[in-house]
Protein backbone atom coordinates (compact mmCIF):
# COMPACT_ATOMS: atom_id res chain seq x y z
CA UNK A 1 0.00 0.00 0.00
CA UNK A 2 2.82 2.38 0.66
CA UNK A 3 3.96 2.08 -2.98
CA UNK A 4 0.50 3.14 -4.18
CA UNK A 5 0.45 6.10 -1.81
CA UNK A 6 3.78 7.39 -3.12
CA UNK A 7 2.66 6.98 -6.74
CA UNK A 8 -0.60 8.87 -6.10
CA UNK A 9 1.09 11.68 -4.20
CA UNK A 10 3.80 12.13 -6.82
CA UNK A 11 1.21 12.17 -9.65
CA UNK A 12 -0.86 14.86 -7.92
CA UNK A 13 2.21 16.97 -7.25
CA UNK A 14 3.10 17.18 -10.93
CA UNK A 15 -0.36 18.39 -11.82
CA UNK A 16 -0.41 21.32 -9.37
CA UNK A 17 2.23 23.52 -11.14
CA UNK A 18 0.51 22.93 -14.49
CA UNK A 19 -2.84 24.01 -13.04
CA UNK A 20 -1.23 27.11 -11.49
CA UNK A 21 0.45 28.09 -14.78
CA UNK A 22 -2.83 27.54 -16.63
CA UNK A 23 -4.69 29.69 -14.11
CA UNK A 24 -2.15 32.51 -14.50
CA UNK A 25 -2.41 32.35 -18.31
CA UNK A 26 -6.22 32.45 -18.17
CA UNK A 27 -6.12 35.34 -15.68
CA UNK A 28 -3.75 37.34 -17.90
CA UNK A 29 -5.88 36.65 -20.97
CA UNK A 30 -9.05 37.79 -19.20
CA UNK A 31 -7.34 40.93 -17.84
CA UNK A 32 -5.82 41.76 -21.23
CA UNK A 33 -9.08 41.33 -23.09
CA UNK A 34 -10.88 43.40 -20.47
CA UNK A 35 -8.36 46.23 -20.87
CA UNK A 36 -8.55 46.01 -24.66
CA UNK A 37 -12.35 46.04 -24.88
CA UNK A 38 -12.63 48.84 -22.33
CA UNK A 39 -10.45 50.92 -24.65
CA UNK A 40 -7.52 51.43 -22.30
CA UNK A 41 -4.99 49.40 -24.32
CA UNK A 42 -6.34 50.73 -27.63
CA UNK A 43 -5.99 54.28 -26.30
CA UNK A 44 -2.40 53.64 -25.19
CA UNK A 45 -1.52 52.02 -28.52
CA UNK A 46 -3.09 54.94 -30.38
CA UNK A 47 -0.92 57.48 -28.53
CA UNK A 48 2.26 55.43 -28.96
CA UNK A 49 1.64 55.19 -32.71
CA UNK A 50 1.88 58.98 -33.10
CA UNK A 51 5.44 60.01 -32.21
CA UNK A 52 4.99 63.38 -33.97
CA UNK A 53 2.43 64.73 -31.48
CA UNK A 54 4.98 67.09 -29.92
CA UNK A 55 5.79 68.62 -33.30
CA UNK A 56 2.09 69.09 -34.09
CA UNK A 57 1.49 70.81 -30.75
CA UNK A 58 4.26 73.33 -31.43
CA UNK A 59 2.94 74.36 -34.85
CA UNK A 60 -0.79 74.05 -34.19
CA UNK A 61 -3.13 76.90 -35.04
CA UNK A 62 -6.43 77.66 -33.35
CA UNK A 63 -9.51 78.82 -35.22
CA UNK A 64 -11.99 80.65 -33.03
CA UNK A 65 -15.66 79.80 -33.55
CA UNK A 66 -18.48 82.22 -32.72
CA UNK A 67 -20.59 81.64 -29.61
CA UNK A 68 -23.39 79.13 -30.03
CA UNK A 69 -26.57 79.44 -27.98
CA UNK A 70 -29.08 76.63 -28.36
CA UNK A 71 -32.01 75.15 -26.50
CA UNK A 72 -31.76 71.57 -25.28
CA UNK A 73 -34.31 68.77 -25.57
CA UNK A 74 -36.12 68.83 -22.24
CA UNK A 75 -39.03 66.61 -23.21
CA UNK A 76 -41.71 69.16 -22.38
CA UNK A 77 -40.20 70.29 -19.08
CA UNK A 78 -38.90 73.78 -18.33
CA UNK A 79 -36.75 75.20 -21.14
CA UNK A 80 -33.00 74.62 -20.84
CA UNK A 81 -30.28 76.34 -22.85
CA UNK A 82 -26.60 75.87 -23.57
CA UNK A 83 -24.03 78.52 -24.44
CA UNK A 84 -20.90 77.15 -26.03
CA UNK A 85 -17.69 78.78 -27.21
CA UNK A 86 -15.04 76.60 -28.86
CA UNK A 87 -11.74 76.73 -30.72
CA UNK A 88 -10.69 74.22 -33.37
CA UNK A 89 -7.04 73.19 -33.52
CA UNK A 90 -5.38 72.37 -36.86
CA UNK A 91 -1.78 71.53 -37.66
CA UNK A 92 -1.21 73.63 -40.79
CA UNK A 93 -1.85 77.29 -41.64
CA UNK A 94 -3.30 76.28 -45.02
CA UNK A 95 -6.16 74.50 -43.22
CA UNK A 96 -7.39 77.74 -41.62
CA UNK A 97 -8.93 78.99 -44.89
CA UNK A 98 -10.88 75.74 -45.30
CA UNK A 99 -12.20 75.98 -41.74
CA UNK A 100 -13.13 79.66 -42.14
CA UNK A 101 -15.14 78.80 -45.26
CA UNK A 102 -16.90 75.94 -43.44
CA UNK A 103 -17.92 77.93 -40.33
CA UNK A 104 -21.61 78.21 -41.38
CA UNK A 105 -21.77 74.42 -41.80
CA UNK A 106 -19.94 73.88 -38.50
CA UNK A 107 -22.39 76.15 -36.67
CA UNK A 108 -25.29 74.24 -38.24
CA UNK A 109 -23.76 70.99 -36.97
CA UNK A 110 -23.45 72.50 -33.48
CA UNK A 111 -27.06 73.74 -33.47
CA UNK A 112 -28.52 70.51 -34.83
CA UNK A 113 -26.61 68.27 -32.44
CA UNK A 114 -27.15 70.45 -29.37
CA UNK A 115 -30.90 70.71 -29.94
CA UNK A 116 -31.14 66.90 -29.78
CA UNK A 117 -29.22 66.63 -26.48
CA UNK A 118 -30.81 66.46 -23.05
CA UNK A 119 -29.36 68.46 -20.11
CA UNK A 120 -28.60 65.20 -18.25
CA UNK A 121 -26.24 64.14 -21.05
CA UNK A 122 -24.04 67.20 -20.50
CA UNK A 123 -23.44 66.73 -16.78
CA UNK A 124 -19.89 66.25 -15.59
CA UNK A 125 -16.62 65.72 -17.38
CA UNK A 126 -17.87 62.65 -19.23
CA UNK A 127 -20.71 64.63 -20.78
CA UNK A 128 -18.32 67.31 -22.01
CA UNK A 129 -15.95 64.67 -23.37
CA UNK A 130 -18.77 62.91 -25.26
CA UNK A 131 -19.95 66.26 -26.64
CA UNK A 132 -16.43 67.09 -27.85
CA UNK A 133 -15.98 63.68 -29.52
CA UNK A 134 -19.39 63.77 -31.22
CA UNK A 135 -18.90 67.29 -32.56
CA UNK A 136 -15.36 66.57 -33.75
CA UNK A 137 -16.52 63.47 -35.63
CA UNK A 138 -19.23 65.49 -37.38
CA UNK A 139 -16.89 68.39 -38.19
CA UNK A 140 -14.27 65.99 -39.59
CA UNK A 141 -16.82 64.89 -42.19
CA UNK A 142 -17.57 68.46 -43.29
CA UNK A 143 -13.92 69.56 -43.56
CA UNK A 144 -12.77 66.22 -44.99
CA UNK A 145 -9.30 67.06 -46.33
CA UNK A 146 -8.46 69.00 -43.16
CA UNK A 147 -7.55 66.91 -40.13
CA UNK A 148 -8.64 68.46 -36.83
CA UNK A 149 -6.11 68.02 -34.05
CA UNK A 150 -8.41 68.99 -31.19
CA UNK A 151 -11.39 71.06 -30.15
CA UNK A 152 -11.15 73.18 -27.03
CA UNK A 153 -14.18 74.47 -25.16
CA UNK A 154 -13.48 77.90 -23.72
CA UNK A 155 -17.00 78.26 -22.34
CA UNK A 156 -19.76 75.75 -21.67
CA UNK A 157 -22.76 77.09 -19.82
CA UNK A 158 -25.90 75.00 -19.31
CA UNK A 159 -28.91 76.78 -17.86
Amino acid sequence: MSAEATVESSGGGNRKPIVMIGAVVVLLAVAGSGLWFSGILAHLAHHEAKPGNAAVAEKSIFVDLPDVVSNLDTGGRRASFIKLHAKLQVAHAADVAVLQAAIPQILDIFQTYLRSMRPEELRGGEGTYRLREALMNRIDIVVAPVQLTDMLFTEVLVQ
